[in-house]
């Protein structure tokens, strides 16, 4: 029974072999190696935006000015690496950085001509990756380190580094993914009605995203639940549940097979309403922001607001291998179809002690992209 349960608290000792501290190098090495890597795939996407950039997101931005983000983020990786020599520590990591850039800059740096982009049907979103990264890390990470829920947890967490891989491939994969889901949600043109949809474009933008949130939520419930309950496809979610630390990196974990059908579900209900375009960039943007917040580690209480939107400490919960959290909390965007189906749960005064799965999946990248199929073949 739940109610029997006995919750207790979550004790995460600092790592200080991972820890950042000011004066020792580490934090000029790293960020002069993210720098140099962004900044040497900018350049790249500059070089060929057919091929590297998403026709969707170049309409969003201005390229000239990004050059002069590449400008700064090109000299400050230069001095991030100087600095660790000056330290005189961790100086691989700033030699590496400041290498990188200096192959941006061989190859024209922030000074490549921008021109007509000639639209390419599939293509890598290298922008889309860069934008996101830079700016996930100085909002949820700030945030992370201002209002940390487990204080002694490091952003060198075990297995940041296979998130990362996830976030890279999730975000250069955008292209394919859209181009999947568009394909997949058009085989509804049957559902299509004009009459709800000029219903729903007359009426006020913020009721059209509130529409979006509710169907897409629908569906999205209905889409988690099933990965939860039906017994061969657990295994291709479980890669997700598979993290052990939460932070603003770990809901990138997710095995490819659950990302692509994902986006494909959830673009029927948008594709069905046919609400505003403005109406969907602004849905698009709040479940982009708020995919990464759930996960993030942050005791912030969000007030009424978790009563009915998804917050941290409810996909918290989720996440948890605890037996009264187990298959609970399927919600995306908001809580209201766990109350109504009676997967709900999150008891107030407590977080979970606990994360992962009951049974633990194999810790590498590879391994767990093969996890899915694995399986399969055992149960044949």
């Amino acid at each position: 029974m739940k109610d029997d349960y006995v919750y207790r608290e979550r004790h995460v000792e600092p790592d200080l072999q991972r820890a950042f501290r000011l004066g020792e190098g580490k934090i000029s090495g790293y960020c002069s190696l993210f720098l140099g890597a962004l900044s040497l795939l900018a350049v790249y996407a500059y070089l060929y935006p057919a091929y590297l950039t998403t026709l969707e997101l170049r309409q969003a931005y201005d390229a000239e000015l990004l050059q002069q983000v590449l400008k700064y983020g090109m000299y400050f990786s230069l001095l991030f690496g100087v600095l660790t020599f000056y330290f005189n520590r961790y100086k691989r990591l700033g030699a590496a950085g400041i290498g990188l850039t200096l192959l941006g800059f061989a190859l024209g740096g922030y000074s490549i001509p921008i021109g007509n982009v000639e639209p390419q049907r599939l293509s890598l979103g290298a922008d889309w990756l860069i934008l996101a990264f830079l700016g996930s890390t100085l909002v949820f990470m700030t945030l992370e380190k201002l209002f940390p829920k487990y204080p002694g947890q490091v952003i060198l967490r075990s297995e940041w580094g296979v998130d990362l891989v996830y976030f890279c491939f999730n975000h250069l994969m955008i292209s394919a993914i859209l181009i999947y889901a568009n394909y997949h949600a058009s085989h509804f043109d049957w559902a299509i009605s004009p009459a709800v949809q000029e219903t729903v474009r007359s009426a006020p933008v913020w009721l059209q995203v509130a529409l979006i949130i509710l169907c897409a939520d629908f569906v999205l419930y209905c889409e988690h639940r099933l990965f939860h309950e039906v017994r061969s496809l657990w295994p291709i979610h479980a890669v997700h549940h598979s993290v052990e630390d939460l932070d603003w990196l770990a809901g990138s974990r997710g095995h490819f097979i659950q990302v692509f059908s994902e986006r494909a579900l959830v673009m029927i209900p948008l594709y069905l309403l046919g609400a505003d375009e403005t109406a969907l960039n602004i849905y698009v943007t709040f479940a982009a922001l708020q995919a990464i917040l759930i996960h993030c580690n942050l005791r912030i209480p969000f007030g009424p607001i978790k009563f009915v939107l998804v917050t941290p400490q409810f996909h918290h919960w989720h996440h948890s291998s605890e037996a009264p959290a187990i298959d609970t909390n399927y919600g995306a965007h908001t809580v209201i179809f766990d109350r109504l189906f009676g997967t709900y749960h999150m008891p107030l005064n407590y977080w979970p002690a606990e994360y992962g799965t009951t049974v633990r999946l194999p810790r590498g990248y590879v391994a767990q992209i093969l996890y899915p199929f694995k399986k399969l073949l055992q149960r044949k």
